[in-house]
């Protein structure tokens, strides 16, 4: 695998980006695709159908990853943004496309996802965009939220590629801790690991790594902590018993390594018992004693309190919300 990662990145050429933030909508309303300044690139949701159908091989209203990306690899000449595409980064980039629609389509890893339920969703949207020609002044870095760019496909397998120091093609949970310059806590990262990394290391030995299609759900889960998907990735590891619920001493203890990096950051001083009890009053859970994966989702704001649990910046955007909203209301008062 990593001799095709590497494949991929080298052809094309390598460039500095800022940190990628995900954005994930489900949506249902749009029976056009995809539409151009000329509305001469529409793909019509019942043409989508009726290629994906063509596709499905056994009838069964599912699509298979490698169905899925061979109806992505059609689409790539009619789409706008991708005719400068590498043939060498074709494959990867489908496999990188793919991915995202199996992570909200095929939430419980059957490895198949409902047509119906792609059609509707918002991944097809965005993939679509990318028929409308690329403006001039929309930056790498703004064209990097679309997880369907080329300029995101190619950060994501760059991403990889860096922190997979010893190139065995997978990374260990060290290798994962420089994710993100470092801000994800070490118990967090132990958590992914037990729940979300299956494979032994290659070449034998006990020790668990992450393969990239284990990485291309991480990187969405973290990009998407608003959405059940990957609210639901990420409470998996916040439950540190397995219970279904987290207690006052499971916030406790996944707020003190946030704590740790927090004071060793040179942040004034905080209380882990008041943290707590903010987190509480955020969610507002209907047991007192038990915050549940439903109650996240109830309150509108578990994105926050995940981040706020398991990332020291995660932890600062909240604490400096305030001023953050500020920052970005003045630029529009100025114009």
């Amino acid at each position: 695998m990593v001799g095709s990662l590497t494949i991929g990145i080298r052809a094309i050429p390598r460039q500095g980006f800022e940190s990628r933030k995900g954005r994930h909508k489900q949506s249902a309303e749009c029976q056009q695709l995809g539409e151009g300044p000329a509305g001469n690139a529409k793909v019509s949701l019942t043409q989508a159908r009726i290629d994906m159908s063509e596709l499905d091989e056994d009838s069964d209203g599912f699509l298979q990853p490698h169905e899925m990306e061979f109806y992505i690899r059609g689409l790539i000449p009619n789409l706008a943004q991708l005719r400068d595409i590498p043939a060498a980064f074709v494959q990867m980039y489908c496999r990188i496309a793919a991915h995202k629609f199996f992570f909200f389509c095929d939430p419980h890893k059957r490895g198949k996802a409902c047509i119906k339920k792609v059609l509707l969703s918002n991944c097809l949207q965005e993939l679509m965009e990318l028929h409308q020609e690329r403006e001039e002044e929309v930056t790498d870095t703004e064209q990097a939220k679309n997880w369907f760019s080329l300029t995101s496909a190619q950060l994501i397998c760059e991403m990889f590629l860096a922190l997979d120091k010893d190139t065995n093609g997978t990374l260990s949970k060290q290798e994962l801790r420089e994710y993100a310059d470092g801000t994800l806590t070490d118990i967090f990262i132990e958590r992914v690991f037990d729940e979300h990394v299956w494979r032994g290391k290659i070449g034998g030995g006990n020790a668990r790594e992450m393969d990239f299609e284990s990485f291309l759900d991480f990187v969405l889960a973290l990009e998407n902590k608003d959405t059940p998907e990957g609210l639901t990735y990420l409470f998996r590891c916040l439950d540190l018993h397995g219970r279904g619920f987290l207690t006052t001493a499971d916030i406790h203890t996944l707020f003190r390594d946030v704590h740790q990096k927090w004071i060793e950051g040179e942040n004034y001083e905080l209380c882990i018992e008041d943290v707590r009890d903010e987190i509480w009053d955020m969610v507002k859970p209907a047991n007192p004693l038990r915050i549940k994966l439903a109650d996240l989702l109830a309150c509108k704001q578990g994105g926050t309190v995940a981040s706020m649990l398991i990332d020291v910046c995660g932890f600062w955007a909240h604490d400096n919300r305030e001023n953050l909203l500020q920052e970005e209301e003045e630029p529009q008062e100025e114009a």
